[in-house]
């Protein structure tokens, strides 16, 4: 067994974690949008339960910095300094240790900074995947198959369209607040609704996108490229 076999099967694992996880929590979220169905506790309870199962996608999001890198430099694809591997790691932890640093503040205002800082890190690591796989498919350098440059784009806009999930959902929170303290009505429920609505768009174009990212990382070949 090799160490590139070892960090193949940790890669498809976090993929599973992600992309499975992530349809629990679309699961969950349908569900809580059906108040004539259920009671508002039992619409909360899904919602802690959305909320502790979308932790698995967040944590394997993370994780994949350094799997990525990682793959990269075993297999040969990319010549990575052991340096360069050792702040992929780092950053995968210290961006590990944010998630549930700011999941187990919740609402308290120390996580506020927290949240920023996140951002910028998700922000800045789309930027690194993107620019890395243009600048690849254009001078292919570093990466020189076609199909890992690709691959490196499209999880460049993975990272745009998760984070834009969490921009979308942003205003969740004060009409969730609104909800518990004023009760169902229509007042309460129909903001509430089109919000959650608005980032079910960017949810589908990630299933979309990790589903693309996972047959050509799978099959190495993307149609229409060279």
């Amino acid at each position: 067994m090799s160490l590139y076999m070892v960090l193949v099967y940790f890669h498809v694992l976090l993929f599973v974690f992600w992309l499975g996880a992530d349809l629990g929590v679309a699961v969950a979220g349908a569900q809580f949008r059906k108040h004539e169905t259920y009671s508002l506790p039992e619409r909360l309870a899904l919602l802690k339960l959305l909320v502790m199962i979308d932790m698995g996608p967040r944590s394997a999001w993370a994780l994949m910095v350094g799997s990525t890198v990682s793959l990269l430099a075993v297999g040969g694809y990319w010549d990575v300094p052991v340096w360069g591997v050792v702040v992929a790691w780092a950053v995968s932890l210290f961006w590990l240790w944010l998630v549930w640093r700011i999941h187990a503040l919740q609402q308290d205002p120390k996580a506020a900074p927290l949240k920023r800082v996140e951002s910028v890190l998700k922000w800045s690591l789309a930027a690194f995947y993107l620019g890395l796989g243009l600048y690849s498919l254009i001078y292919y350098t570093p990466l020189s198959q076609a199909w890992l440059s690709v691959k490196a784009v499209l999880f460049g806009f993975i990272f745009v369209a998760a984070i834009l999930i969490d921009v979308r959902f942003r205003p969740v929170g004060p009409l969730l607040m609104k909800l518990v303290e004023q009760g169902s009505s229509e007042e309460t429920e129909a903001p509430l609704l089109a919000t959650m609505n608005r980032s079910r768009f960017w949810v589908r174009v990630t299933y979309i996108l990790l589903v693309i990212v996972g047959f050509i990382g799978t099959t190495k070949w993307v149609p229409f490229v060279p």
